[in-house]
């Protein structure tokens, strides 16, 4: 979908607070509401908008231990690599699934409860499939976090 200078500024403004009124959003792109929100709905319909939803904060959850897992294969056929992203992809606690280039094959962001339910976590992803390799990475302190993607409004980046 080629996308023009007032889509890019709504899909900054729906990153930041996606629960605006269409004509809150309209208001500050220059739109009415009605060509505001058929906007929205082609960007929803073209797949640039992949879903809308809450971000929660993970201590709220009981979930305060954030670890990054690096895995490194052991077999990189297609039959390995469905079965590994099947089990992976069951596990609540996997936030995130990133195919690496270089000697990570997989990297991993994990919400859990504490270093008890990690050892749990653990088990449950090494029964995933055979894997040459896990490390994991407890995080100390999140300094920042977003969701949203930098948006330019010069279509060529």
């Amino acid at each position: 979908m080629k996308m023009d200078h007032t889509d890019r500024r709504i899909l900054a403004i729906l990153q930041e607070d996606a629960t605006l009124p269409v004509a809150d959003i309209g208001a500050r792109v220059g739109l009415s509401p009605t060509p505001c929100w058929r906007r929205i709905q082609k960007l929803r319909s073209a797949g640039v908008i992949e879903r809308t939803v809450a971000l929660v904060d993970p201590r709220a959850l009981g979930l305060g231990l954030i670890v990054f897992i690096e895995v490194e294969a052991r077999d990189h056929s297609p039959e390995w690599q469905q079965r590994f992203l099947a089990g992976v992809s069951v596990l609540p606690e996997v936030l995130e699934v990133v195919r690496m280039a270089g000697e990570t094959d997989y990297w991993l962001r994990v919400a859990v409860r504490d270093m008890a339910h990690f050892d749990d976590f653990y088990g449950k992803l090494i029964a995933a499939g055979p894997l040459k390799n896990v490390t994991s990475k407890f995080a100390m302190e999140r300094c920042k976090s977003s969701t949203a993607y930098p948006v330019t409004t010069d279509p060529a980046g």
